[in-house]
């Protein structure tokens, strides 16, 4: 026996259940243990015959008088009689017709079923039954319930799971005595086990605590050591010139915010230490701060080092490139900012190349590939991440490698990240937050439309067009779905153009556009060449088109909150009011998700908002990077004491000095999630 065991030497998992249970990512004995039920149904009440009261009710009884007919129209109907010492009780199943063969009329059963008035008669329909044993696993109990996947039900999971809980003795404690003590934590093989058959619920919520506990700790002790590890490296000390601050900040054609000179000045504080920084700046959209990133690059520039800007698309990445050559103009720097992005043809990468070896090109900005081998960052002091929101290890070292030290770290985001995912996935960082926009920016008023005002709405935004102003519409597919009933972005296309909007500039964008030709387009819209720019959320992030007044979002309900909030953070982006019309693809009520968006447009409620809507811990989706090692199974990212003291747990592990690789388990827990990147 051994945890890593193929689930197909379970009895009863063939070739066809095992890929079921593959479906789910369950592979093997040990995922099979930790996969972990959604929910739980309570039928461990369990009563007599003349106990009964209507709702769902568990009995002890002998089954008789089963029988099976087939009515008029081809469904079966099976009814039979439970009975015990104190009375008897109708039974009946619907197109069960198994049923009949395989009650045994002479053995006792656990029956779980809802209890009431059917055609007249007192009846439980469509009960659950199974012999009556010391460990029943579907009735009687509080009986788990598990994700599922066609052909492969929670009854064939609870069975498989069962039969796995032979393997727990495998299962080594992987906490410290000391810990467990401390934090009133139960053994990991007992908690294991209750989270699948609990035989109470207050034994339950022990066994969510510990599991929970432990995912938190794992990850707040990886990103403590990860702080540590930074920590012990030596940066380059960028010296702050105060006479050059106010000449940047005197530069600008806006006025800076206070949140914004604090932040900045916070930022210049860390570059100027000979430890790396490593912050996060957080901020809604339209806060400002790609010029707060600047300030920092321009006193990096102006000490004779170079800068790094990272940025998730090219899109994006060429928007930088040209905002900051703006900035740094009136210093005779532009000619120091340079892109390099996938794109450009080998003769164009190349000169960049070596014009960055010779020190020509002080501020590089790209994609990650920035961190490609043949790119020389010598003289590399100051590196900044745009929206990838982590940065994993390896890159890192890859950086100080190339650079021959670490450099300082700034990470960018706007989308704002509640404060006990702050805690744990942020651990290693320091947080700075802009909350407020600049002053001159006004609330975006969000309206939800139903289906049937869908037609009058986009009559009415003729006068937007007719007053100059442009409007985006996105749509959650590119082409249209026979299985999802989502408005298409070529749909929407093809309406709008040929139909209210046929006297204007309608055009379509969406990734699998050729990349000169996406670039063509946001240009010709930025140009205002183009009045209506259909698209999918390929403009989510970082897109700025100030003459951009309406966001149109079609099939609204089909995203999240957060990401609603990021893509009507790309209009109202001047000194206009921006408007943002969340369509309905019926004419039902509008969830209270979508009418949070209109009563608020605070980032950080929604993110709140959104976490708890979530349900455990689903990072990942959050933070838009497509790994899953970071996801939480049981622990809630609203449970702010768990994780406060998981936090507390991780911080006295690393003082008591702990030899982590004694414990092999959180060991290697805890380097899966040290090595996770967004960077892919």
């Amino acid at each position: 026996m051994d945890l890593s065991d193929n689930l197909i030497k379970l009895n009863g998992v063939g070739d066809s259940i095992a890929k079921k249970f593959a479906s789910l990512n369950v592979l093997s004995v040990e995922d099979l243990l930790t996969y972990y039920p959604r929910k739980y149904n309570d039928f461990s009440n369990v009563v007599a015959v003349n106990k009964t009261k209507p709702g769902f009710i568990t009995l002890k009884a002998k089954i008789s008088n089963v029988h099976t007919r087939r009515t008029r129209h081809g469904f079966s109907i099976t009814e039979a009689i439970c009975s015990d010492k104190t009375g008897s009780i109708y039974l009946v199943w619907f197109n069960q017709p198994y049923r009949g063969g395989s009650i045994k009329e002479d053995a006792e059963y656990y029956i779980s079923g809802d209890f009431g008035l059917h055609r007249q008669r007192m009846s439980m329909i469509n009960p659950s039954t199974e012999l009556v044993s010391s460990f029943p696993i579907n009735t009687a109990r509080i009986v788990p319930v598990y994700k599922e996947t066609k052909g492969l039900s929670s009854l064939q999971i609870r069975k498989c799971v069962k039969q796995a809980l032979s393997y727990l003795k495998l299962i080594n404690e992987s906490l410290p005595e000391w810990l467990l003590k401390s934090y009133d934590l139960i053994p990991v093989i007992q908690a294991i086990e209750t989270m699948h058959f609990p035989a109470s619920n207050d034994e339950l919520l022990k066994a969510k605590h510990r599991i929970g506990f432990e995912e938190v700790f794992d990850l707040s002790l990886a990103a403590l050591l990860n702080k540590n590890e930074l920590l012990s490296e030596k940066a380059i000390s960028i010296k702050f010139n105060q006479k050059l601050a106010k000449e940047f900040v005197s530069s600008l054609p806006f006025k800076l915010t206070d949140e914004q000179k604090s932040v900045a000045w916070r930022i210049l504080q860390d570059i100027e230490k000979d430890t790396p920084m490593n912050r996060l700046l957080e901020g809604d959209v339209g806060t400002g701060k790609t010029v707060v990133a600047t300030m920092a690059a321009f006193m990096t520039l102006k000490d004779q080092l170079q800068v790094a800007l990272m940025a998730p698309t090219e899109l994006l990445a060429r928007q930088h490139a040209d905002s900051i050559h703006e900035i740094l103009k009136p210093f005779g720097l532009d000619n120091k900012v340079s892109l390099l992005i996938g794109s450009q043809s080998a003769k164009q990468k190349n000169l960049v190349i070596e014009r960055l070896k010779s020190g020509d090109i002080g501020f590089i900005i790209g994609t990650h590939s920035l961190i490609q081998e043949k790119v020389g960052l010598k003289k590399l002091g100051l590196i900044v991440i745009d929206e990838q929101h982590r940065f994993g290890v390896k890159q890192r070292q890859n950086l100080m490698l190339k650079a021959g030290h670490m450099p300082h770290m700034l990470s960018m985001t706007a989308t704002p990240i509640p404060r006990s995912l702050q805690l744990t996935l942020y651990g290693d960082l320091d947080v700075s937050i802009i909350k407020n926009k600049p002053y001159t920016r006004l609330s975006i008023k969000t309206k939800i439309v139903s289906l049937n005002q869908r037609t009058e709405l986009y009559k009415s935004l003729i006068s937007t067009i007719e007053n100059k102003k442009q409007i985006f519409v996105v749509c959650p597919l590119i082409t249209e779905s026979s299985t999802l009933s989502f408005r298409s972005a070529e749909k929407v296309y093809a309406e709008l153009k040929k139909g209210v909007f046929k006297k204007y500039n309608v055009e379509l964008l969406h990734s699998k556009l050729k990349t000169e030709d996406k670039e063509k387009i946001m240009k010709d819209f930025a140009a205002h060449k183009i009045d209506v720019l259909v698209a999918t959320t390929i403009i989510e992030v970082g897109v700025n088109i100030p003459n951009a007044s309406v966001m149109v979002i079609e099939s609204a309900e089909r995203f999240g909150l957060a990401q609603v909030h990021q893509l009507r953070g790309r209009v109202g982006r001047s000194d206009e009011q921006g408007y943002c019309y969340l369509l309905l693809d019926d004419n039902n009520q509008p969830s209270s998700r979508l009418k949070a968006l209109e009563t608020t447009d605070d980032g950080f409620k929604l993110a709140e908002l959104d976490l708890k809507l979530r349900g455990p811990g689903v990072i990942y989706g959050l933070m838009q990077h497509g790994h899953n090692e970071l996801d939480l199974k049981v622990a809630q990212l609203t449970d702010q004491e768990l994780i406060s003291k998981a936090r507390e747990a991780a911080s006295e592990f690393i003082d008591r000095q702990e030899n982590l690789l004694q414990y092999v388990q959180l060991n290697n827990r805890v380097e899966r999630i040290r090595s996770v990147t967004n960077l892919n």
